[in-house]
C-alpha cells in the first residue's frame, strides 16, 4: 500500500511539473521572435513525452497487478524460496537455481502466460530487470490475446 501512495504522490507531482513546463513553452512562444517560438515547442515536447512514459509506465504495473491477482487467485503465485543474506538480500545462487527452474517451465510451456509471468518474477529476483519487464510483458500479451514479437523472447 505504501508503494502505491508514494507512486502516486510521485505521478501527481510529475503532472504539476508537466503543467508548469507546458505553461513555460506557452510563454515562449508568446514572445513571438523565431528563437522564442522555437524554445517554446522544443518545451512543450517534453511534457508530452514524460505524459507518454507515465501513461505507459501506470499501464503495465497496472496490468502485472491485475495477472498477480489473477495468479494469487489461481494459486499460482510463486513461492518465495530464495535464500537471503542476514541483511536480506536476496542471495545470486539461489536467485540463479530458481531461475534455471522457471526458465526450464516457461521452454515446455511457452504460450504460457503463468510460466512467463514465473520467470519475469525469477529475473527480477536474479536483478535483470530489463528482462524482467520483457518476460512481464510477454505474460500480459499472451494473457489478452494479444500477438506476442518475436524480438520480445526473453
Amino acid at each position: 500500500m505504501r508503494a502505491k501512495v508514494v507512486y502516486f504522490a510521485l505521478a501527481a507531482v510529475l503532472a504539476v511539473y508537466f503543467v508548469l513546463v507546458g505553461s513555460r513553452g506557452v510563454m515562449l512562444i508568446q514572445q513571438g521572435t523565431a528563437i522564442t517560438v522555437a524554445f517554446g515547442v522544443s518545451v512543450l515536447v517534453l511534457p508530452f513525452i514524460g505524459a507518454w512514459f507515465l501513461y505507459q509506465t501506470t499501464r503495465f504495473a497496472r496490468d502485472a497487478n491485475r495477472l498477480a491477482r489473477e495468479l494469487e487467485a489461481e494459486g499460482g503465485l510463486p513461492v518465495d524460496e530464495l535464500v537471503r543474506t542476514p541483511g536480506g538480500r536476496i542471495d545470486r545462487d539461489s536467485a540463479d537455481a530458481v531461475f534455471a527452474r522457471r526458465r526450464a517451465e516457461t521452454e515446455q510451456a511457452p504460450g504460457d502466460w503463468r510460466s512467463w509471468f514465473r520467470l519475469a518474477v525469477a529475473y527480477h529476483d536474479a536483478r535483470d530487470t530489463p528482462r524482467a519487464r520483457k518476460a512481464m510483458q510477454r505474460a500480459i500479451a499472451l494473457h489478452d490475446g494479444r500477438p506476442v514479437r518475436t524480438a520480445d523472447v526473453a
